[in-house]
């Protein structure tokens, strides 16, 4: 077949919205619309009926339907505007020692929150499953190394999704997956994660719709609230 002879003229490349959508970009919208159930955002029923069309569309624009109302589609950072990740950090520059351990011993361990990441952290599962969920971590130093050990178990490690993620391990009968990632924001957080999964599943990526920025703005958008309401507590003390 021509496909000169056949194919309609163009008078410049397609709209990206044209463009055929690949495996990964499924994955990307999957994504979004697992944490907006995961949130709230969409009923059971809607998800599903979402995800079957994420499943049978062919462009990027018709990906773009399924995720136009969510917040998490509108945050992306721009794709041109990547900075070099930091080199890892020189043996000794981060203690040996763990600021935090989680383990799971036929039984499962998480930490999610509003909480301090430290340097360095350990997270071991043997015959159970451990979270670690640093999307609303407080981060006090830009490289924050997660060393991840999963024997007969599963470590999920979710990071926000404008820091960089990097990681160095294997897997022995099993899987060790992180997914890169490459923040905009040359000072932004940089996380590591090193380990093995011996016949067990270590898995790291980003949380689609989590935000360092956001996340700081919330709070301090909180401290200004209390701090307004003492100040008219104050205020009304004074003027009695």
């Amino acid at each position: 077949m021509d496909l000169q002879k056949h194919a309609p003229a163009q008078d410049g490349p397609p709209a990206p919205a044209a463009l055929r959508a690949s495996d990964a970009d499924r994955d990307r919208v999957a994504d979004i619309l697992r944490e907006a159930l995961a949130e709230g955002r969409l009923t059971a029923d809607e998800h599903a009926e979402r995800v079957e069309g994420v499943l049978h569309a062919k462009t990027v624009g018709e990906l773009e339907v399924f995720i136009r109302d969510l917040p998490a589609a509108h945050h992306g950072p721009a794709a041109s505007s990547y900075t070099a990740v930091p080199p890892r950090p020189a043996p000794g520059a981060v203690p040996a020692e763990a600021d935090a351990n989680v383990v799971a011993v036929f039984s499962s361990a998480m930490r999610r929150g509003r909480w301090r990441a430290g340097r360095r952290l350990h997270a071991y599962a043997v015959f159970g499953s451990v979270e670690i969920d640093l999307s609303e971590a407080i981060f006090e130093y830009q490289q924050v190394v997660v060393k991840a050990v999963s024997v007969f178990g599963d470590v999920q490690i979710r990071v926000p999704e404008n820091v960089s993620l990097r990681g160095t391990g294997g897997g022995v009968l099993g899987n060790f997956e992180v997914t890169p990632l490459d923040s905009a924001d040359s000072e932004a957080p940089v996380v590591y994660v090193d380990g093995w999964a011996v016949l067990g599943n270590v898995e790291a990526r980003a949380k689609r719709g989590r935000r360092v920025a956001d996340i700081l703005d919330r709070v301090h958008d909180k401290v200004d609230r209390v701090q307004d309401k003492v100040d008219r507590k104050l205020r009304k003390h004074l003027d009695r």
